[in-house]
């Protein structure tokens, strides 16, 4: 079972086991890490905003155009951000270090 470690605003980490096919937008709401998914993974809001680093970029891989369309309207996007409705958890996305953004 693949791990992510999730920074939360606060700085604080948490690791936590993902079952493959799980979005991290699902991993990160269910274990209350800050993530809301309020559409629920239909890329069609911008709550579950999560940055990589360069490296985990490469990784998950760019995002489509309808998600940049989404991602324009999510607070401190950065070159390197995603929507964790996007990202379904795999043994190859194992260890993946996620951050997520301060939405003020």
């Amino acid at each position: 079972m693949p791990t992510v470690n999730f920074i939360k605003p606060d700085g604080s980490a948490h690791t936590i086991s993902i079952d493959e096919g799980t979005t991290l937008m699902e991993a990160g709401r269910d274990n209350n890490i800050g993530i809301e998914g309020t559409c629920g993974g239909s890329l069609s809001c911008a709550t579950c905003h999560v940055i990589f680093s360069d490296e985990d970029y490469a990784k998950v891989g760019a995002p489509s155009d309808d998600e940049m369309d989404m991602l324009e309207l999510a607070f401190g996007v950065t070159p390197t951000s995603r929507l964790g409705c996007q990202i379904r958890m795999s043994d190859a996305l194992d260890g993946l270090t996620v951050q997520v953004p301060d939405d003020l």
